[in-house]
This record gives structure tokens, sequence and C-alpha cells, in this order.
């Protein structure tokens, strides 16, 4: 995307860290708010809409088949939601505040894709129902100082746990910090997902 001003989004200022809302397969960005308003009702919320259309599903990237990723696609389309989170950062004057990916699915997968290529600009993700988003290819990037927090079901067909176990492999050896949460179940967000991610945020302490 050349022009990261036209990219269609929602911007919800607020106290505390700018959560950068990632909309699942077939959301949009207002369909993610009540995700990020879950997590801290406080935040500040930068939500926007996902770029490729599958068979009028707005998701982040292009798949080849259920759970066959285009990682040529990936890469791009990172590359895209980081030119458009830089440029939203000048836009609302962000500078200086703590962004944290929030995603859920193809957000949470697009959002680790991110943080993976470009730690400068994404340098935390909470990944509900997320996997290894580039297939065969290894992560090659230092990401010390990147905090991930994977949180996922164990019996979960579209994320499946060997996918997330790599996921985790890499990035701790490419230095992040990452935070594993398992719960019962499949694709999708509980109560004690949430619980998760607002402990790893550090709300919990911060807010009583």
């Amino acid at each position: 995307m050349s022009d990261p001003s036209t990219w269609q989004h929602v911007f919800e200022d607020g106290e505390g860290p700018v959560l950068l809302a990632l909309h699942g397969t077939g959301g949009n960005e207002r369909d993610i708010l009540p995700l990020a308003h879950a997590v801290d009702p406080m935040t500040a919320v930068l939500a926007p809409r996902g770029q490729v259309s599958e068979g009028g599903a707005l998701r982040w990237f292009r798949r080849l088949a259920e759970g066959v990723f285009d990682v040529d696609d990936v890469v791009v389309r990172a590359g895209d939601l980081a030119d458009f989170v830089e440029w939203a950062v000048e836009r609302y004057a962000l500078q200086g505040r703590r962004i944290v990916a929030v995603g859920f699915s193809n957000g949470a997968n697009v959002g680790l894709a991110t943080a993976a290529l470009y730690p400068q600009v994404v340098p935390e993700v909470i990944a509900f129902s997320g996997m290894y988003p580039f297939a065969g290819r290894p992560l090659t990037d230092r990401l010390d100082g990147s905090r991930m927090l994977l949180a996922n079901g164990s019996h979960d067909p579209m994320a499946p746990a060997t996918s997330v176990t790599r996921l985790t492999t890499q990035l701790r050896e490419q230095g992040a910090q990452v935070t594993r949460h398992k719960r019962a179940g499949g694709h999708g967000i509980d109560a004690e997902d949430l619980d998760a991610a607002r402990r790893w945020l550090g709300l919990a302490s911060s807010r009583g």
C-alpha cells in the first residue's frame, strides 16, 4: 500500500497502552473493538481494516487453502501494516506510547508476522488463537526486547498445537520473551484468555 493514510481504520484515544486491534477473517475494524475494550476498557485503540477480500470476507493476507498461507503475501502485508502503524504514530501523536498488537485468528497471525519482521514498530503482541505465519520459513531477525503472549485452545484444528509450539520455539530462539497460555477447547477466546491478557499487560497489578 503506497499511502498508509488511505487505510480505513478507527482510532479511539485513552489511557495506558495503545492496542493495535486486528480482526479475524470476516471481521472488520469495528467488530474487533469489543475485544480491545475487554482486555483494557481504558486503553487507546487503533483498529485498521484488513486489505484482502476472500469471497467477500476481509482478511489480512491471502491463503492458498485452509491453514495454508501465501507466505510471500504475508511478508508484503506485514510490511504494509508496519507502514500504517508508523503513519498512525505520527498522525495521532503516539510517540513514546506502548504499542501492543492484539489480534484474533488471522489478525493474531498478521500481528505476529509484523512483530517478527518489524519489531521496532510492533514490539509486543497478544495473539488469540494464532499460529506460525511463515509456513516452512524460519525467523531470521533478532527479537531481543520483544514480548508475545500466545493464548490458544489445546484442541484447535485451525491453529494446531504443533504450529504454536514451533512459533514459541522460533520466537524464543530469536530472543523474544514468550508466554504461552493454554486452555481446554478450540478456536476462540474465553474469559480465561482475557484474564491472561490482562495479567500479561500488567493491568491486574497496576489497577488493583
